[in-house]
């Protein structure tokens, strides 16, 4: 018997409902769906006219715990007071809410445009901003996240993806010695690497730029424990080696505030490696999804199969061109 909660259908009506219940805010019948593969992201409206965003969590994909942790990193950068934009916690209480087995949670409305980096100010902005976030993040610990080690993390995502199938025939034998090459040559790179809790997907998306309070950092969905290094690379134009200049302006903001490890940096393209093979799994938990399989009718053929493993072949050379 399926017991997973009705996600599918969380439409704006049964949502609206949803909050009115868990809550007890009057709403109006606004409901605009923002754009949100993973969650279901709504712009509504109370009857006394304040804007709010509901997000509802996919069911499954974190605990309450790991919710809650989210939460509570967002405000502790909040605290500290780094722009951010924190849950709601109504009436002085809590911020995650449940209804009919989903979680979910309210945010005010913000609004703001994609940060471009331009030029040499806003790499140092940007450093700085990061700084302040690790502070935060390093002032508590995090049990429930994902721990972004290649011993814990990835090496549990090539586990699923070969024990459940999916990678095709051809090149199954070929990912795996490929995805275990890659633990060989980068587990001992980790050794002695301080883990905090980080953004965990640190890109301009996720960086808004509001004249009247600097740079915001929104979506903190993927809140995880590792490197401080992990929220520099994805902000990069291209490898690490091609980008030396943007990552001393990004460090010359970020020791502004707080003492980087320059060790690290060799961290960014195993790392870059492992957020493909994270990827590869997140998509392979999709493929049931009518969306996920309208977007990706090629997903897990031999072509599919094909261009992964040519991206994994180059990254290892890409690898061990940044260690030499």
């Amino acid at each position: 018997m399926n017991t997973q909660p009705d996600f599918e259908h969380l439409v704006p009506d049964v949502m609206l409902d949803a909050v009115e219940q868990a809550t007890g805010l009057h709403m109006t019948g606004l409901a605009t769906p923002l754009p949100s593969y993973i969650n279901r992201v709504y712009d509504t409206q109370t009857m006394d006219g304040d804007r709010l965003i509901v997000k509802f969590y996919r069911p499954g994909r974190w605990s309450r715990e790991a919710l809650q942790e989210e939460h509570d990193f967002v405000a502790d950068c909040a605290a500290d007071e780094i722009p951010v934009i924190a849950p709601l916690a109504l009436n002085g209480h809590h911020t995650l809410y449940e209804a009919n087995g989903l979680f979910f949670t309210l945010f005010p409305k913000r609004f703001g445009r994609q940060l471009e980096i331009n030029n040499d100010t806003d790499w140092i902005r940007v450093g700085r901003l990061l700084g302040r976030i690790h502070i935060a993040g390093s002032k508590h610990e995090a049990h429930a996240r994902t721990d972004l080690h290649p011993a814990k993390s990835t090496a549990t995502h090539i586990r699923d993806l070969l024990e459940n199938g999916h990678i095709t025939p051809r090149y199954e034998s070929e990912f795996h010695d490929l995805t275990h090459r890659i633990l060989d040559d980068i587990m001992g790179l980790f050794d002695n690497t301080e883990f905090i809790r980080i953004h965990g997907d640190c890109h301009c998306g996720n960086l808004l730029d509001r004249p009247d309070e600097g740079i915001m950092v929104i979506d903190f969905d993927d809140m995880m424990v590792g490197p401080p290094v992990q929220d520099m690379w994805l902000l990069l134009p291209d490898i690490a080696d091609h980008c030396k200049h943007e990552l001393n302006l990004l460090l010359r903001g970020y020791e502004e505030f707080r003492e980087f490890d320059d060790h690290t940096l060799r961290l960014i393209e195993p790392l870059r490696a492992m957020r493909i093979i994270y990827y590869l799994a997140w998509c392979s938990r999709q493929i049931n999804d009518h969306k996920f399989r309208e977007n990706h009718p090629e997903w897990g053929s031999d072509a599919h199969w094909g261009r992964e493993i040519n991206d994994l072949k180059h990254q290892i050379e890409v690898i061990h061109a940044h260690l030499r």
